[in-house]
């Protein structure tokens, strides 16, 4: 078994598209794990509980959570699907930081960050976590965002069970270039 591989392919399934293997997630995300492992293998991906158990392990981001009793998966944040996550609201640190590649940085500091097709905006309360997501995107730009300032002006921030920080939006007047 390919780790990345199978780690990207449960990456799109329980947060983009759980049809393509015949899944329903709850209202808040969640697919049994045998029904999980049965729809991958009816779909060319057989893996073992073990193999899956493996991939949420060694996950470096976190990507994804197992419930208390081990009976149930979600992706931990990312979604495109209606999901109600049920993370509650958090104070952030005063600074948080994205990444992003270098040729979407003006359209940023001019419209914000958006969440595009996921839920939310995603934030890390670091910026060398940022630099690495930034890579995905080309040559990688840190932007500050001034999260104190914008909790205390009303802004909410959830923070999700690997540690990602979320958010609906974030205007241009909160962002700087690190």
């Amino acid at each position: 078994m390919n780790i990345v591989r199978t780690s990207k392919f449960i990456s799109l399934v329980l947060r983009h598209q759980p049809d393509l293997i015949g899944l329903t997630l709850d209202d808040a995300g969640w697919v049994y794990v045998d029904v999980l492992l049965d729809g991958m293998a009816r779909h060319g991906h057989r893996i073992t509980r073990a193999d899956l158990e493996r991939v949420v392990a060694t996950s470096d981001k976190r990507r994804f959570a197992l419930s208390e009793d081990g009976r149930r998966i979600r992706a931990s944040q990312g979604h495109s699907v209606a999901v109600e996550l049920g993370y509650e609201p958090a104070t952030p640190p005063d600074r948080l930081y994205h990444g992003t590649g270098h040729r979407n940085v003006a359209a940023i500091l001019r419209d914000g960050l958006k969440r595009m097709q996921r839920h939310h905006v995603h934030l890390s309360a670091d910026p060398h976590t940022a630099r690495t997501v930034g890579t995905r995107h080309g040559r990688p730009v840190v932007l500050i965002v001034d999260a104190a300032r914008m909790s205390a002006e009303g802004h909410t921030f959830f923070r999700s069970a690997n540690g990602v920080w979320l958010t609906q939006f974030v205007p241009p007047d909160y962002l700087s270039t690190a």
